[in-house]
């Protein structure tokens, strides 16, 4: 998991989550949870094959490319709010 702020100064936390299937071949995609828990951006096209491939690339990811990554799927409009 990483923690950071978006350019409006909201917290965001980042991490893997695994998909269920027969395939292995990325099972593990990017999902982002604001700090409040208001809304959930699911980012499928961001994978890796292993858990600790996805800690080990979240964990050296800048600021600046997963605010990028942020902005980019809010505007292909796939944050979902939370209920």
């Amino acid at each position: 998991m990483r923690e950071f702020t978006d350019a409006d100064g909201r917290v965001w936390i980042a991490s893997a989550t695994e998909e269920s299937g027969a395939d292995y071949k990325g099972r593990f995609h990017l999902v982002m949870r604001s700090g409040d828990g208001d809304e959930v951006v699911e980012l499928a096209d961001v994978r890796w094959n292993s858990e600790r491939s996805a800690h080990r690339t979240l964990a050296t990811m800048s600021v600046v490319e997963l605010r990028r990554r942020l902005r980019s799927a809010e505007g292909r409009g796939v944050v979902d709010l939370a209920s």
